[in-house]
């Protein structure tokens, strides 16, 4: 699965869909990671201040990989982007 995340909440999407489809409580995927289920509500849900260090323990927990490449130029308008 490759997917591109610009947004905040793209991610907690992507990060939600995920766990989902893992069979896995916010609860669970919390404790995992040794925060609190509303950690992981705040994260699915796109809101600012989440720690890097949370997202990536997130991301490793969910066995997920993340990638940071070139963005593609396209010609699209700039509001396109983001």
């Amino acid at each position: 699965m490759d997917q591109i995340v610009r947004l905040p909440n793209q991610l907690g999407a992507l990060i939600r869909s995920v766990r989902l489809g893992r069979n896995m409580t916010q609860q669970q995927l919390a404790s995992l990671i040794g925060k609190q289920q509303k950690t992981i509500s705040a994260i699915e849900n796109g809101n600012d201040g989440t720690k890097l260090d949370t997202l990536l323990q997130v991301i490793a927990v969910l066995d997920l990989d993340l990638q940071i490449i070139p963005r593609r130029k396209d010609g699209k308008d700039i509001a396109d982007v983001f």
